[in-house]
C-alpha cells in the first residue's frame, strides 16, 4: 500500500509544481516580451526485474514557447520590438553572464545605463551595459544602433554610441530558468545576429493566452485532486485490510 500511496505523491508533487508554472505564465500575461513557460511531465518507471507496475512522475519546465506574440505601437521612442526570432541580450542580476529576453521597453537610467522595465541593463555590442554621456537625448535606429544627440550642440549630428547586443537563438541550446530569464546552459552566450533588426516606438506583448492558462490551472488543479483521492482511497483500503486481519 505504501508504493502506491508514494507513487500518487510523486504525481502530487508534479501537478503542484505544474501549478506553480501556470500561475507564473498568468501573472505575465500583461508582461511585454514574456514567453509562457512549457512544463513536461515525464514518467520514471523503476526497474529491478520485476513487473514495472509502477511509474514516478518527474515534472519540471521543459522551456520556452517563442511564438511570436502581437505588436503593439506606443509611440515610446525607446520601445522597440524585434522582428523575427531575435532576442535582446542583458545583463545578469548577479552580474555573471548574460540573459536573453524579447522585452523592449528601455530607459535610460539615473546612472546614464539603457536598462528594460525590469531594471536590467541592456548589453552593448562589447558584451557591456550601454551608457548614456550625461545630458545627451538618443535615438534606436532599426538596426539597434544607439544615436545620442548632444542638446548643447543642436547642429551636430547624432553620435553613434553602440548598438544593442541582438543575438540570434537559431541552433543553441536555450533554456528557460525557475527566475524567467532566458539562458544557455553551462553559462555559454549566443552569438550575435547582425542581420536582426526591430521596430521602434512599438512593444511586442506576452505571448500567454489568458484564457487557455486559466483552463490549464483548472486542469492542474483537479490532477492534484485526483491523486489526492488516490491517497485516501489507499487509506480506506489499507484499513479495511487491517479490520479483516483483527477478524482472524
Amino acid at each position: 500500500m505504501d508504493r502506491l500511496i508514494y507513487t500518487a505523491m510523486t504525481a502530487m508533487n508534479a501537478a503542484m509544481d505544474r501549478q506553480r508554472v501556470v500561475a507564473n505564465n498568468l501573472a505575465n500575461a500583461s508582461t511585454p516580451g514574456f514567453r509562457q513557460e512549457i512544463f513536461a511531465v515525464t514518467p520514471a518507471t523503476l526497474k529491478d526485474g520485476s513487473l514495472e507496475a509502477r511509474a514516478m512522475a518527474r515534472g519540471n519546465v521543459r522551456g520556452a514557447d517563442m511564438t511570436a506574440a502581437r505588436v503593439v505601437p506606443t509611440g515610446n521612442p525607446l520601445d522597440v520590438a524585434l522582428e523575427g526570432e531575435a532576442l535582446l541580450a542583458y545583463q545578469a542580476p548577479n552580474l555573471q553572464g548574460e540573459i536573453y529576453s524579447r522585452r523592449g521597453d528601455l530607459r535610460v537610467a539615473a546612472s546614464g545605463v539603457i536598462e528594460n522595465g525590469e531594471g536590467l541593463a541592456v548589453l552593448g555590442e562589447s558584451g557591456a551595459p550601454i551608457t548614456v554621456p550625461p545630458g545627451f537625448s538618443i535615438a534606436i535606429a532599426t538596426d539597434g544602433t544607439i544615436m545620442a544627440s548632444d542638446p548643447a550642440a543642436p547642429t551636430a549630428p547624432p553620435e553613434a554610441i553602440d548598438r544593442l547586443r541582438m543575438v540570434t537563438p537559431g541552433g543553441s541550446p536555450l533554456a528557460k530558468g525557475i527566475d524567467s530569464f532566458l539562458k544557455v546552459p553551462g553559462g555559454g552566450v549566443l552569438p550575435p545576429d547582425p542581420t536582426a533588426r526591430l521596430t521602434t516606438g512599438a512593444l511586442e506583448q506576452s505571448n500567454v493566452e489568458t484564457a487557455e492558462t486559466l483552463v490549464q490551472m483548472i486542469d492542474a488543479q483537479r490532477a492534484f485532486e485526483q491523486r489526492a483521492k488516490i491517497i485516501r482511497t489507499a487509506g480506506d483500503l489499507d484499513e479495511a485490510s487491517s479490520s479483516l486481519m483483527a477478524l482472524r
